[in-house]
């Protein structure tokens, strides 16, 4: 048999690709190569002073990374003094020495870790932040992903909640800035807000939160202490997420390469393993993930750009409205002509733009009902305190000496507390609640000026004994129709106070979308011009009750 020599040119090159150089280049050789010319590149004359460096190469000029963590998140970053303590914090340590370059740590939460990336406060950020399709956009997350968590709801043991139907007219607290808060909301949910979720355990404690919902990898550390344990649970969780450190999207690209190359062999060799294991955390993602970067077909140097290898991000995408796009288009159009960069997120999302129909219709509910409230409660108080009886004359002055000498929010939240000692907590009982205190708070200062004009009128007349004559008391109010105006408009300029107690108004609905959505100095601008709005009409309608009051008093 003869062998054509083209077959055994063939057969020749074959052996030899196996034997030497058939193999993917590994991520060791990929990273090696990368941070090779990077450091050729720091070292050339005037590199460092040349604009638009890539941040890589900037690393070498200044022999220091900086990277943003948490310091308020036990088990994964935290500090006692000087000292920084946590998984992320190791993480970044590791990091840096495989660059070596120095880590130079900064403080951040959730709100803080994407703005800080973009403003070029820090090179890095590895803050528990979980890569969602959403924040895409805004950073360029390394892969493959360091850790990964879901969000779990934590409440009392006597608290029986097991899914999103129990939830429904429930204030949950949360931190600002957690993807999550979305699905939250949009199951009708409240929202009270925090800046950091180390706070979530005390408010717990001490019953100012019912129930808070932060990643099950930050309560993991809470119940190991048995007394939070005895009386917590996790009801349930949701929103499975993978956790990513993150460069910022531009001038940056060289710098996201080799962090990716770096956590591809530290998911294969173990090191984020061990280092997880040293923190007490959970390592059964981490186990699986060493399992998935020791197979051959993902241990290249494309290995973390390959679907099969790395985890897609969680897609949290929000329903647009029927008129998202004319919305974004209309933020374009201020942003090229004004250079102004709005925001509008209330008409870009159902949840949001849900959120925000419901905070105007109950803020409307509650300003009308504040106004007839205050005027309801002069009345009465004037006419208690013009009483011809003692028992009714003097109860009624000791209230409004009282009402007047405490603060709003106080009176608030006396005014909630006994609301919800009659009735099961419910949107309408918070704004029925508020309703009462700023009528209380008004009608009381108004009454008094209605009892102050009765008395005046009396005097007048020599009246002597208390009386209340309809047609004097009539004259009374009509006389005093300046300071009942006065406390009707601040009954409505006070109405967004009621946000604290829980009365899902507009500014409450507006806390809650800015928590999961960007734009917060365009979305409190909003709210302003909606408050100014409805303060004119109310002025003007308050403008034309004085005018008829007063025209009675001419009458009279």
């Amino acid at each position: 048999m003869t062998v054509r020599p083209g077959l055994f040119a063939a057969l020749f090159w074959l052996v030899l690709l196996v034997a030497s150089g058939g193999r993917a280049e590994t991520p060791d050789a990929a990273l090696e190569t990368l941070l090779g010319e990077a450091r050729s590149a720091a070292a050339a004359p005037g590199a460092c002073s040349q604009p638009g460096l890539d941040r890589l190469v900037r690393l070498y000029c200044t022999g220091k990374i900086r990277i943003g963590v948490r310091e308020y998140y036990p088990l994964f970053g935290t500090r006692e003094g000087q000292e920084r303590l946590g998984y992320d914090v190791d993480v970044g340590r590791a990091m840096a020495k495989r660059l070596d370059v120095e880590p130079e740590f900064t403080r951040v939460n959730a709100a803080s870790r994407i703005p800080l990336l973009a403003d070029d406060k820090i090179d890095l950020t590895i803050a528990t932040m979980g890569h969602n399709a959403q924040r895409d956009s805004q950073v360029r997350f390394i892969r493959p992903h360091y850790y990964q968590s879901e969000t779990t709801l934590v409440g009392p043991k006597s608290l029986d909640i097991k899914g999103w139907s129990d939830v429904a007219n429930r204030t949950i607290c949360v931190t600002v800035g957690n993807g999550s808060n979305a699905q939250i909301v949009a199951h009708n949910a409240r929202l009270m807000l925090f800046d950091e979720a180390g706070v979530l355990p005390d408010r717990l404690r001490d019953d100012i939160c019912t129930l808070a919902a932060q990643d099950d990898s930050f309560f993991a550390y809470y119940f190991t202490d048995p007394r939070f344990a005895d009386r917590f649970d996790q009801k349930f969780g949701f929103a499975q997420v993978p956790w990513g450190m993150a460069v910022a999207p531009s001038g940056s690209d060289r710098l996201a390469r080799a962090l990716d190359l770096i956590s591809q062999i530290f998911l294969r060799d173990g090191v984020f393993l061990r280092i997880a294991q040293e923190n007490r955390i959970g390592t059964a993602f981490l186990e699986r993930q060493r399992e998935v970067w020791n197979r051959p077909d993902c241990n290249t140097a494309t290995g973390s750009k390959d679907r099969a290898c790395v985890l897609p991000a969680l897609t949290a995408e929000l329903e647009p409205t029927p008129f998202a796009a004319r919305v974004a288009a209309f933020e374009d159009w201020i942003e090229d002509r004004l250079g102004i960069d709005l925001q509008l997120p209330m008409f870009k999302t159902m949840p949001a733009w849900q959120l925000f129909k419901d905070g105007i219709a109950n803020s409307l509910i509650l300003v009308a009902g504040a106004l007839a409230a205050t005027l309801l409660f002069a009345l009465l108080l004037g006419a208690a305190q013009s009483a011809r009886l003692a028992v009714v004359r003097w109860p009624a002055r000791t209230l409004t000496v009282i009402l007047q000498s405490s603060p709003v929010v106080l009176t608030l939240v006396i005014s909630a507390a006994v609301a919800h000692a009659l009735f099961p907590y419910s949107s309408a009982v918070a704004i029925g609640a508020a309703i009462v205190a700023l009528g209380l708070m008004n009608g009381s200062n108004a009454g008094q000026a209605i009892a102050e004009a009765m008395q005046s009128l009396r005097t007048e007349q020599g009246g002597g004994a208390a009386s209340v004559a309809t047609g004097l008391y009539g004259r009374a109010v009509s006389r005093s129709a300046t300071q009942i105006v006065s406390f009707l408009i601040n009954a409505a300029k006070g109405t967004p106070i009621a946000s604290f107690i829980g009365a899902p108004e507009l500014l409450s609905a507006l806390t809650d979308i800015t928590s999961f959505a960007s734009g917060r100095a365009s979305t409190y601008s909003l709210l302003l011009v909606f408050y100014i709005a409805v303060v004119i009409v109310v002025v003007w309608l308050c403008g034309k009750l004085r005018l008829w009051l007063e025209r009675r008093q001419v009458a009279a």
